[in-house]
């Protein structure tokens, strides 16, 4: 239900191919300051919540890797906090969803699951990660991280599938040198919500 169906050529096939480096899972590590900045400097308040998209792969080895990553975070919960589900959209694609007050603990949580999947091999099925965000009016932004492509970008959503882009190019100008931002706009793909949906997992 999050994702529309170009997903794939965006952050997924097209991508891959366009790469300009390997994607590093250090890299989530930006939002530890970046959150910092958009609270501080632009009136952002972080949501508390974030998600991990990746595709499935109907094999024993990559359900192994899926449960090893469910035991990794529940042995974390108690020291972190974390908590966390995971579900499947109607695209067929698969999020792991972590709510932390603390960003550090829900960074690092991210981070753990990320990096599970790379250690088993299955990096490559890595999509993006979404952090959230809203500022004073109550409106949401988030910010993406592509895998394939190793870097990040704003995507701000309003209503009617309608893009803010003011607030994204403002978002991009503040952040620009704290995170390594996607210089292809074309790769500022919108993770739309379904209908029935808040966030690009829903």
């Amino acid at each position: 239900m999050g994702l529309l169906d170009g997903l794939r050529a965006a952050l997924g096939l097209r991508a891959e191919t366009d790469a300009r480096r390997d994607a590093d899972p250090d890299d989530l590590f930006g939002m530890s300051t970046a959150y910092l900045t958009m609270e501080a400097d632009l009136g952002y308040e972080s949501l508390d919540i974030g998600a991990l998209c990746f595709s499935g792969v109907d094999s024993h080895s990559f359900s192994e890797t899926v449960d090893e990553v469910v035991a990794i975070l529940e042995a974390g919960q108690e020291e972190t906090g974390t908590e966390f589900s995971v579900s499947k959209d109607d695209h067929g694609y698969h999020w792991v969803i972590l709510e932390d007050d603390d960003p550090e603990d829900l960074i690092t949580s991210m981070h753990f699951a990320a990096d599970t999947f790379i250690e088993r091999g299955y990096g490559s099925r890595l999509l993006a990660a979404v952090f959230g965000y809203e500022d004073r009016n109550g409106d949401p932004a988030y910010w993406i991280y592509s895998f394939r492509r190793g870097a990040y970008y704003p995507f701000a959503p309003r209503s009617g599938r309608e893009r803010d882009s003011s607030a994204e190019f403002k978002l991009e100008s503040a952040l620009d040198g704290e995170l390594e931002i996607e210089r292809e706009k074309e790769y500022w793909y919108p993770l739309w919500p379904s209908e029935r949906g808040t966030h690009p997992w829903e």
